[in-house]
């Protein structure tokens, strides 16, 4: 259990929510571990099937206190939400934003930032603590190319130049994500990024990632009462969760480039979990499938500090804390979106 931005994050799954009085009372197994007083609360976040009463839900609704409900894993179930703090007004700016490309702009490069920031740590990361074992120079000159990069799309005021930046950002960083691969060389090669369908193993394991990366944002996205088909940077289009892709690019490095490498590198994840598809598709077997699953939710329960809340939380909380602040930044209530900077 978390108190974060007001917002109570209930984390364990056996959790159920009870009112008592004026105080949501966190119940496992029928005993009380926590009180909360509802007059200091926000919102309320909960993965657990187990749910909360009936009784605490109108309550919430009553006293303005949206609470969203998940599955262990993430999946959004729903939410319920009060008048005086209800959805409207704040989904009513988000499309005013969506709809002025300039304002849109302002907070997509910020995304961007994040994405490139994190993209050239990755790079660093490696490249300090194996740096005899990769072509160093290269590396360097990519991190260069990287950090240029973010000075320019700090000053950006233009959509179409923002996106020229990130495409260019992303070729440098993948011009030499390959080196970052230290172990099954032979099994795990990587020569750019290709989708629909992934060419190699590499990819295949990116672009599942991303999925369901995506997913966690969406659903995070949705539990603040954000609607997760209008973007900013990512423009409307029938079927697209649009904001829940802007969300993400500044996640990707971080939570799935990452992550891959260290499957890879740590050989939890060998050629055998992967087969041939159709068109020339590299696809998971289902023994790789499920174990990309179960490391992927693994690796989300780890503990981090968050760069900008300088609070404990679990990797897995990182796209709904990232969705509050992007909620308060469209409700005025910060003066700029805070991207996720990993260090």
């Amino acid at each position: 259990m978390k108190r974060l931005l007001n917002t109570l994050y209930i984390t364990n799954e056996k959790a159920y929510l009870s009112l008592k009085g004026e105080n949501i009372c966190v119940e496992i197994e029928g005993c009380i571990i926590a009180r909360f007083p509802l007059h200091t609360l926000e919102s309320v976040i909960c993965f657990s099937f187990a749910g909360g009463s009936p009784a605490l839900q109108g309550k919430c609704v009553e006293e303005g206190i949206n609470i969203s409900f998940f599955s262990p894993y993430g999946k959004f179930l729903y939410r319920a939400c009060g008048q005086s703090k209800g959805n409207v007004l704040l989904r009513k700016e988000q499309y005013r934003i969506s709809d002025d490309i300039i304002r849109s702009n302002d907070v997509a490069k910020n995304f961007i930032l994040g994405k490139v920031f994190n993209c050239r740590w990755v790079i660093d990361r490696t490249l300090r603590d194996h740096e005899l074992r990769v072509d160093a120079d290269k590396c360097k000159r990519a991190i260069t190319l990287l950090c240029a990069s973010m000075k320019q799309i700090d000053q950006v005021h233009n959509m179409d130049q923002l996106r020229g930046l990130e495409g260019e950002s992303a070729s440098v960083y993948f011009g030499v994500y390959d080196d970052l691969i230290l172990n099954q060389k032979e099994d795990f090669q990587f020569s750019g990024r290709t989708r629909r369908p992934p060419q190699d193993r590499v990819n295949a394991m990116l672009s599942y990632g991303y999925t369901l990366l995506a997913g966690d944002c969406a659903h995070a996205l949705e539990g603040v009462g954000l609607d997760s088909y209008v973007g900013f940077m990512h423009r409307d289009r029938p079927g697209r969760k649009s904001l829940a892709l802007d969300m993400m690019e500044e996640l990707r490095p971080v939570m799935v480039d990452r992550f891959v490498l260290t499957l890879i590198n740590m050989r939890q994840i060998r050629s055998e979990h992967f087969k041939e598809g159709g068109s020339g598709a590299v696809i998971f077997t289902e023994e790789g499938r499920k174990l990309f699953l179960k490391e992927w939710q693994e690796n989300k329960r780890k503990e981090i500090t968050h760069p900008f809340l300088k609070e404990k939380i679990n990797w897995g909380l990182v796209p709904h804390i990232q969705a509050q602040l992007m909620a308060r930044n469209i409700r005025g209530d910060l003066d700029a979106y805070p991207p996720f900077l990993w260090r």
